[in-house]
């Protein structure tokens, strides 16, 4: 018997060992773990034209969502997490892949920013996202994308399944490399670290006809975390990439979703009050602002015709319109300033968010 026991005991012993080992060969090699930084892949012919010096080019930056239309109200969508609906019908899906090509053919701009791009995600049918815009836009041959969200299996009870979510830049015109800068993030328990979103910088050097490099940089920031300095620690880990640039007499621009509010009280306080909670009341972006020029400009999201600079609409049914500014450009101040805008006449019902669009010229 007490062989009988002993024998039992090892057994056990060696299942635990084993379910141990399992557990934490999933929550390594199902997540993502990247370096603090990462070259990234780049599709490029070696025949697509260089940027000219001086050359005056269009750079549209848009959070997509996933293509997953307007046409729900996910359960991110409410302040409590709540909402009814988990994932988009293919339909929709492609339906809002048709509008957003739509769109940037007749913006026709020279390089695109993209975020909320999915690939490999049980929610948008394990689709590689990317691949089929790149399809559907060959006047782009030039890409990359990294992923700032990854996992084989989140255990949420309204996920339950894959994430695999992009930023991605296009152009029309030749990028030499890429590479993935990694931001910090807010520090949580073991386990949410190992499934929590890793946003980073995507950044994308372009060389130019006279020898010279233009750097193209897009990012999507993940929520504000009360308590926490996040936000301001990966302010300032931006601040010194594009400083660098600066330094180096690299033209640059970064474009992307900030999920950061103007520095501005009243950008704060026209929110409703379940909506404040996703946001600094003195936001972080400062940083940026004052140290180089900005897309909406401060003036332009603080005037009186802000409502014309506002880039979410949230899905969420108690919002009747777009309600705030999350979406920017940033740029050096060596470079002017050309028209810019936000589309919002007819793209309302394709995302989340809207387009924003600038026009400059290349030093």
């Amino acid at each position: 018997m007490k062989k009988f026991f002993k024998g039992l005991l090892k057994t056990i012993g060696v299942l635990l060992l084993v379910l141990v080992i399992a557990l934490g060969s999933f929550l390594w090699f199902g997540n993502y773990h990247p370096k603090p930084v990462e070259s990234a892949a780049v599709s490029c012919p070696e025949s697509t034209p260089l940027l000219e010096s001086g050359q005056n080019i269009k750079i549209l930056t848009w959070n997509v969502q996933t293509m997953s239309s307007k046409n729900y109200v996910f359960w991110s969508d409410l302040p409590n997490n709540d909402g009814p609906d988990e994932k988009p019908s293919k339909e929709d899906i492609t339906a809002t892949f048709e509008e957003t090509v739509r769109i940037i053919h007749d913006e026709n701009p020279d390089i695109i920013f993209i975020q909320e791009i999915d690939s490999g995600a049980e929610r948008t049918y394990y689709e590689d996202q990317m691949a089929r815009l790149a399809e559907m836009l060959p006047e782009y041959p030039c890409y990359s994308s990294i992923f700032d969200w990854k996992s084989a299996y989140v255990p949420h009870p309204r996920i339950h399944g894959s994430v695999g979510w992009k930023v991605a830049i296009l152009s029309k015109y030749k990028i030499d490399e890429a590479e993935r800068i990694q931001l910090s993030t807010a520090n949580k328990s073991f386990l949410e670290n190992q499934f929590k979103i890793k946003p980073a910088i995507l950044k994308a050097m372009m060389p130019t006809a006279n020898g010279g490099q233009f750097a193209a940089l897009t990012l999507h920031l993940d929520l504000y975390v009360p308590g926490t300095d996040a936000k301001d620690i990966q302010l300032t880990e931006i601040g010194r990439v594009l400083s660098e640039l600066d330094t180096a007499g690299t033209p640059w621009i970064l474009g992307g979703d900030f999920n950061l509010l103007p520095f501005d009280n009243a950008a704060y306080t026209r929110l409703a009050s379940e909506q404040q909670k996703y946001y600094n009341p003195q936001s972080e972006i400062k940083f940026l602002t004052d140290k180089f020029q900005v897309v909406p400009t401060t003036d332009e999201t603080n005037g009186e015709d802000f409502a014309k600079w506002l880039t979410r609409w949230p899905n969420d049914p108690s919002i009747p319109g777009p309600d705030r500014t999350l979406d920017y450009f940033f740029l050096p101040n060596i470079i002017k300033i050309g028209t810019h805008y936000v589309r919002m006449k007819d793209t309302l019902h394709i995302s989340d968010h809207l387009p924003v669009v600038i026009e400059f010229q290349i030093p």
